[in-house]
């Protein structure tokens, strides 16, 4: 019957450590801020056509249009190229 005690407490304490240590995933707040949000959302590299995850991309705005590149490469191709596609 003790073990049995010891394994529940033990098992209650260990829910606590896991909801303490990481309160956004309980508290519906992901990354972005609101429990509708997606925060992997796939997008292609309008340069190289490469798809990646948004969070990851590098950002620009051109002339009012956000755009996000793989990387800073194709970033910087845009930009010298001027092209606006």
């Amino acid at each position: 019957m003790k073990l049995i005690i010891y394994l529940l407490l033990i098992y209650l304490v260990y829910k606590v450590i896991k909801i303490w240590m990481a309160p956004s995933a309980y508290s519906g707040k992901g990354e972005y801020g609101s429990a509708g949000t997606v925060e992997d959302i796939m997008i292609k590299d309008p340069v190289c056509g490469v798809y990646f995850p948004k969070k990851d991309g590098i950002y620009l705005n051109d002339d009012g249009r956000d755009m996000y590149f793989c990387s800073s490469e194709c970033r910087d191709r845009f930009v010298d190229s001027g092209s606006k596609k």
